[in-house]
């Protein structure tokens, strides 16, 4: 099944725990905020099927539910 995320970057606290759980998936801006390397936080990217058991961990870890998980990729308005 296809998996896509993306950060609420106004609500991410910037505690580290989706890097630590997923480095594959998230990386950290310059003010520590977390986004979604494959895409550059936007949601369009397909998650690879290896990497699906360490993106729910990373969203399981998150303190304020700022990682969005969908079946279908999100549409970001910039």
């Amino acid at each position: 099944m296809s998996k896509y995320t993306m950060v609420d970057k106004e609500t991410c606290i910037a505690c580290g725990a989706c890097g630590s759980a997923a480095p594959e998936i998230f990386d950290y801006d310059d003010e520590g905020i977390s986004y979604v390397i494959l895409d550059n936080n936007q949601g369009t990217s397909q998650i690879p099927e290896g990497l699906h058991s360490d993106l729910v961990d990373a969203c399981d870890g998150c303190p304020t539910d700022s990682i969005k998980i969908g079946d279908t990729p999100f549409h970001v308005l910039n």
